[in-house]
């Protein structure tokens, strides 16, 4: 646990703390239960230091009031910080994830000094560049709009509410309910408000990057990630990857809004410990 201003996040850091450091910041609602264990593990391995986190109320990490978040965007990127501050990490390779993937755009533009890289997944841009890009499918708008709240003090049907809520975010194919099931009850277990954790981040308002464009970020190496069957960000990762100077896209085919399924970790890995070998910004 780390003191990050009005709050308490639960961190943890997998390999040798002499590795250069990945810290993951994940997406709304995403505990670190959701950067999975194989996958750091396999990171790790490959001579990296892989930091993940309990972003605010998710996980073991404070909570406020379901409806009531008592912080800002701007909070959560002092957050990352103040993890490398306590971490004693002058500066790490960020990899953010949809929600995470706008927080790494904004410590990129906001800490630059504090960045050696960016991995951009399944995310849009910050700022306002492309602002004619399409929202989320009608489809996908639809489905979301069918998953009723349960009673969160029932463990069940809090589990059974995160699997309904991920089945149309995936992929073609990717939606595997028995593992998501174990992920969802992994995660209800670990968290001290599951409802504040499902319910606060999507109340936040959009950080207002002060009139900044992503060209600011030109020389930090930048990957971008993107499912080529994302509705929730249609065609996101290819205009994402056009504003930023240099940076590198891949095209994960049929993969949706999601954590990267386990079919595409070699993939991901690779292009991972790729792009975080070399020395950075």
């Amino acid at each position: 646990m780390i003191r990050a201003q009005s709050a308490e996040i639960c961190v943890e850091s997998i390999g040798d703390s002499a590795s250069p450091a990945v810290l993951l910041i994940g997406g709304a609602a995403s505990s670190m239960d959701w950067w999975e264990d194989e996958l750091c593990e396999r990171l790790a391995e490959g001579g990296r230091r892989v930091i993940r986190y309990d972003n605010r109320d998710t996980g073991r990490s404070t909570t406020w009031p379901a409806g009531d978040p008592g912080y800002s965007g701007d909070d959560l990127v002092a957050d990352a910080v103040a993890i490398l501050d306590a971490l004693s990490i002058d500066a790490a390779h960020i990899a953010g994830l949809s929600m995470g993937g706008a927080l790494a755009q904004l410590l990129g533009l906001e800490h630059r000094d504090r960045v050696l890289s960016l991995t951009l997944m399944s995310t849009t841009l910050v700022t306002g560049d492309h602002a004619d890009l399409p929202g989320m499918t009608p489809q996908l708008a639809a489905a979301l709009g069918r998953t009723e709240e349960p009673d969160w003090s029932n463990r069940e049907a809090a589990i059974q509410y995160i699997v309904e809520a991920e089945r149309p975010l995936a992929g073609p194919g990717d939606f595997d309910e028995e593992r998501m099931r174990a992920l969802a009850s992994r995660v209800v277990d670990r968290s001290n408000d599951t409802e504040a954790a499902m319910t606060n981040h999507f109340l936040l308002g959009d950080e207002d990057p002060g009139g900044r464009t992503l060209g600011e970020l030109a020389g930090i190496p930048t990957l971008v990630i993107h499912g080529t069957a994302d509705a929730m960000f249609p065609d996101h990762g290819r205009a994402l990857a056009e504003a930023i100077p240099g940076a590198r896209l891949i095209e994960l085919e049929d993969v949706g809004h999601q954590y990267p399924p386990p079919r595409t970790w070699d993939v991901v890995i690779d292009a991972l410990g790729e792009h975080t070998a070399g020395p950075g910004r």
